[in-house]
């Protein structure tokens, strides 16, 4: 066990769960598993699938997970193991270099887009070496770089077959890889991709595949809607018009008036963006609901205006058709967008429901079926058929009770077998939960502001190490704001998310905490240590072990939102078959969320802190004892001045080296 690592520990909880998966595996079921913070899910899943002998398909939340498992994990168990297991890693389209868009893409920027010029010379520069092609190798490039765009491909402008580089198509050689392979490595997004478009390579590997492993399941849900609907975006369109122009005027010029057409759309487009707006000015980043955007007054004269400009564009299209692979393309792109535009003026269908996503430059019409269960049963019919074939869903967090209610029914498996496999960690001695009964409740407009001052003050005690997960935008901002001048005189760096990319902010709040003992004071210019303020995308998927995170503040309880489109529609379903909406899918969710929340806390059996929940309904509400059990057996303190003691202790721990973490009273 040497071999696996110095962080491995053997822990019972974890061979539990890989005795259980094993057997699924051989009796080719559906099973759903729970396993705690600490279990170590990822080797208990691996370990049965290598040693069973069987090609298997892993999927995972992100594709940072799927090069976690595809360059440490798996490696590291076939060396200790000692089987030959052929591995492929699969991403979608969009992850790897283009051939044929890297030769035109220096034409798409201009001589003073610097940053832009600069990471393509190092893209250029990478080209020329890489096997893969796989984007996420390239060095000194961040993951919201304008050129990645500009250098991989869409199943919009892919030239398939008629591509000059199709033989060495970094995409193609993937998936040719994944076809060969034993198991192989993917992610939730391509996995539905492919259910809603068969253009992923999936299709073909599937049926091969006698075991299916979704890890970091709890995502699967939201996820998948995404995927198996139909979306019709102002930035797909507008990007539709400057191709139409561009291919035209090189394809076939003087066959159309190429120039005026594209403007045309292009103005459609952005004359239906404003038209939505209607008076309403800058809108927040979310959903809105379908009937906001029809109500307003110029919305259905817009899209039929949105439709003739189309149907001008495929004429014009129609009219070239054959006289180069590109032009072909347009038209098909032009013909989905037409039939999308067309399918919006019309009645919703049944099971479906429409939104409007709202981005900080474009909107997106939506149309998404509630939920993945017809999508997941019917590929686990297929497998059936095809001879049997063993799906595990395994997460942290699937749910509050046995059964794993929560998960099962949303993605409707009222079939699968489940395990719950607690965390090896001992919350009682390791972490304290406080619930401030002080505070404005969450509704209050001085609750934000309460949830800064007390994260100021366990701040100021740990110097530094804390995280506040806010459950709105508003919150984030709020107390971001009202943070940075109260912690700027103590040296303490308040990192905000939205202000740098999610990793700068992780790294930057990793590399801030307090010098190590026998060294008298920071670095010159270094803070004293960090606070990082983040909503959605660091309630998960965030792992900070050790003492840099000592204190996890949760502003209010992270009930989905009833007037989210897609919430709503949920709920008036459940009401419809008889459940209790608040009881079945909100505290049910809020229950998740809070578990995953909760989750950043204590990622290792020597990490102790303290976390505080800044909503008295936990205490107050009947609800709240089924949102207390869900979260980790953590002690609680009864109010601030325990509290205090509490990250007392742990701030004078850290200040002596070497010493041993609290033990429970």
């Amino acid at each position: 066990m040497d071999r696996l690592g110095a962080d491995y520990r053997p822990r019972p909880q974890q061979v539990r769960l890989a005795e259980r998966i094993a057997e699924a595996i051989d009796h080719h079921e559906v099973l759903v598993a729970e396993a705690g913070t600490g279990v170590g899910k990822t080797y208990a899943y691996l370990v049965p699938l290598l040693m069973s002998g069987r090609r298997a398909l892993v999927s995972t939340a992100t594709k940072a997970l799927q090069d976690q498992l595809y360059l440490r994990d798996l490696p590291r168990l076939m060396a200790v193991l000692e089987r030959p297991v052929r591995t492929a890693l699969l991403k979608g389209r969009a992850a790897y270099l283009c051939l044929q868009r890297l030769e035109q893409a220096r034409f798409g920027l201009d001589n003073h887009e610097r940053r832009a010029l600069a990471d393509l010379a190092r893209i250029e520069r990478w080209a020329q070496a890489t096997v893969s092609g796989d984007l996420a190798e390239v060095p000194g490039i961040e993951e919201r770089s304008a050129v990645l765009a500009l250098v991989s491909s869409t199943r919009d402008n892919c030239l398939g077959s008629d591509c000059p580089h199709y033989r060495d198509c970094h995409v193609m050689r993937a998936r040719r890889e994944a076809l060969q392979a034993d198991l192989v490595v993917i992610n939730h997004h391509l996995y539905f991709a492919d259910q809603s478009l068969r253009d992923t390579g999936l299709a073909e590997l599937l049926p091969q595949v006698e075991t299916v492993v979704f890890d970091e399941a709890h995502q699967l849900n939201e996820i998948g809607v995404q995927f198996l609907g139909r979306q019709l975006g102002t930035a797909a369109l507008i990007d539709l018009s400057r191709d139409l122009q561009g291919i035209g005027l090189a394809k076939a010029r003087g066959l159309a008036d190429w120039t005026p057409l594209a403007r045309r759309l292009e103005q459609a487009v952005r004359d239906l963006q404003l038209g939505l707006l209607d008076g309403q000015g800058a809108l927040q980043p979310g959903r809105l609901r379908w009937d906001w955007a029809t109500s307003r007054p110029a919305f259905a004269a817009l899209m039929e205006r949105l439709t003739s400009e189309l149907a001008d564009v495929e004429l014009a299209l129609t009219r070239v058709a054959g006289h180069a692979p590109e032009l072909d393309r347009l038209l098909q792109r032009t013909q989905e967008a037409a039939g999308l535009a067309q399918r919006f003026q019309g009645d919703t269908e049944p099971g479906q429901v429409r939104w409007i996503d709202v981005s900080a430059l474009h909107l997106r019409l939506t149309e998404a079926p509630l939920d993945i269960r017809q999508s997941l049963q019917g590929g686990i019919e297929a497998g059936e058929q095809a001879g049997g074939r063993s799906w595990i869903f395994t997460s942290a967090t699937l749910g509050e009770d046995d059964r794993l209610d929560w998960f099962v029914r949303s993605v409707g498996l009222p079939q699968a077998a489940t395990i719950r496999v607690d965390s090896p960690f001992d919350y009682a001695a390791q972490a304290r939960l406080w619930v401030p009964r002080h505070l404005p409740r969450p509704q209050e407009g001085g609750h934000p502001r309460a949830v800064a001052e007390l994260a100021e003050r366990c701040a100021r005690r740990l110097g530094g190490r804390t995280f506040v997960l806010t459950t709105s935008l508003r919150a984030l901002a709020q107390i971001g704001a009202a943070l940075k001048p109260a912690l700027a005189e103590d040296g303490i760096e308040v990192l905000v998310q939205g202000q740098e990319p999610r990793r700068t902010l992780l790294s930057r709040f990793m590399a801030a905490h307090p010098s190590p003992p026998g060294r008298s004071d920071q670095e010159e210019g270094h803070p004293a240590g960090a606070v990082l303020v983040g909503s959605q995308s660091f309630w998960e998927g965030i792992d900070v072990p050790g003492a840099a995170l000592q204190c996890v503040i949760i502003d209010k309880l992270p009930f989905p939102v009833p007037s989210d489109p897609w919430v709503e529609a949920r709920l008036q379903r459940c009401e419809a078959e008889g459940g209790d909406p608040f009881l079945d899918i909100s505290v049910a969710e809020a229950a998740v969320a809070l578990k995953q929340g909760a989750g950043r806390l204590i990622r290792s059996e020597s990490d102790c802190g303290l976390l505080v929940v800044c909503d008295v309904r936990l205490q107050r509400m009947g609800y709240g004892r089924r949102l207390l059990r869900a979260l980790p057996p953590m002690l609680p303190v009864a109010d601030q001045t325990e509290a205090e003691a509490w990250l007392e202790t742990l701030a004078r721990l850290e200040r002596v080296a070497g010493s041993p973490r609290p033990t429970a009273a």
